[in-house]
């Protein structure tokens, strides 16, 4: 009888337990930006290589503007284990590392990058209206 009411009791411990975490408000996603960090003149920007590509995907910024951006896979994959760059050299992502990657705005259009098999891909937008670094 005594295991019985144990194994009421916790069933009912952790039905109330499920309640309350379904009274909890849904946490919010936190929102992917690419503003970044300026040091010296120059914007960093964190990007993750995941299973859905990258994140974020479109940067714009000010024609003629100095970036680096900073490639950090997080997803094992051999597709996006490499980097194609703007110039089309191939860059290795090694897993949980980040990778800098130096770029300039265009001054007009977008460069694009992209996953060593070309599946996935992202792009540098030139935005005359983008604030100026610092």
């Amino acid at each position: 009888m005594s295991r019985l009411a144990l194994l009421v009791f916790g069933l009912a411990l952790s039905s109330a337990a499920c309640k309350k975490a379904d009274n909890q408000p849904a946490k919010k996603p936190a929102a992917t930006t690419a503003s970044g960090t300026v040091v010296d003149g120059v914007r960093k920007i964190a990007i993750e290589a995941n299973k859905e590509g990258y994140t974020p995907d479109r940067i714009p910024g000010k024609p003629g503007e100095k970036l680096v951006l900073v490639f950090t896979r997080t997803f094992d994959s051999e597709c996006i284990g490499q980097l194609k760059t703007p110039e089309g050299k191939l860059v290795p992502l090694p897993m949980n590392k980040p990778v800098e990657v130096a770029v300039t705005v265009p001054a007009d259009g977008e460069v694009t990058f992209a996953c060593g098999m070309d599946m996935f891909h992202g792009v540098v937008v030139a935005d005359k209206a983008a604030a100026p670094p610092g």
